[in-house]
């Protein structure tokens, strides 16, 4: 086998590796848990998204209060129950 060979194989080799790597990342990311913005969102902390002008308690159900940072849609706001 040639020095230049070796270094040929070498790539190759890295270049399968680092597109397995990518394949087991866009799993790991999109199927185990959504997207990492999942855990910011309403439904991502098991909250209820509902109007902006609705009362938790009334819309939501008994027991649930405001989270003051999850996002919802415009015009909506997040309860959870704590």
């Amino acid at each position: 086998m040639k020095k230049g060979d070796m270094s040929i194989n070498l790539i190759i080799v890295a270049a399968i590796a680092l597109i397995i790597l990518v394949i087991l990342a866009v799993l790991l990311f999109t199927r185990v848990g959504g997207p990492l913005t999942n855990g910011t969102t309403c439904s991502g902390i098991g909250g209820q998204c509902i109007e902006s002008s609705g009362n938790c308690n009334d819309d939501a159900g008994e027991g649930y209060i405001l989270h003051p940072t999850a996002s919802c849609s415009s015009g909506q706001k997040c309860c959870i129950k704590p």
